[in-house]
């Protein structure tokens, strides 16, 4: 198996400072986050605008890598699942995706609404919302 290598494009500044803060999902909040893009980074964000849906993928670098399984949103009178079939930020590899709108651009500070990411979360990537191609399959 080859080497995966990841490189943060930035870094997140919440108001939630310890997993009890965050909301299970960044939709059940209204608080806003702002994301500071790396310099290197910059001309990435061309192209972006206010009001945009994004997706937002980082590292939940306090994550339990270890775990395998967990109770659906923690509620152990749930069933147990695979945190694949699970939306648990507990996973092998805890890559967050997050859809949320981008409020405001100043330079290389992105403010964002409906981000659930802690304070100083790594950034991994961001990607544009496409009603065309983000909505389920038909067959």
């Amino acid at each position: 198996m080859s080497e995966t290598n990841m490189v943060p494009v930035g870094i997140v500044c919440s108001p939630f400072k310890e997993r009890g803060d965050a909301p299970r999902q960044g939709r059940l909040s209204d608080e806003l986050s702002k994301i500071t893009i790396f310099p290197e980074y910059l001309d990435a964000l061309l192209g972006l605008s206010e009001g945009a849906d994004i997706f937002i993928l980082c590292w939940f670098d306090r994550s339990d890598r270890s775990v395998l399984q967990s109770h659906l949103g923690g509620d152990e009178t749930r069933p147990i699942r695979g945190v694949f079939a699970s939306r648990s930020p507990n996973r092998p590899n805890p890559i967050s995706l997050t859809l949320a709108r981008l409020v405001k651009i100043e330079g290389n500070k992105l403010t964002v609404k409906g981000l659930e990411a802690l304070d100083r979360t790594p950034v991994l990537d961001i990607k544009p919302y496409s009603e065309q191609f983000d909505t389920p399959i038909k067959e």
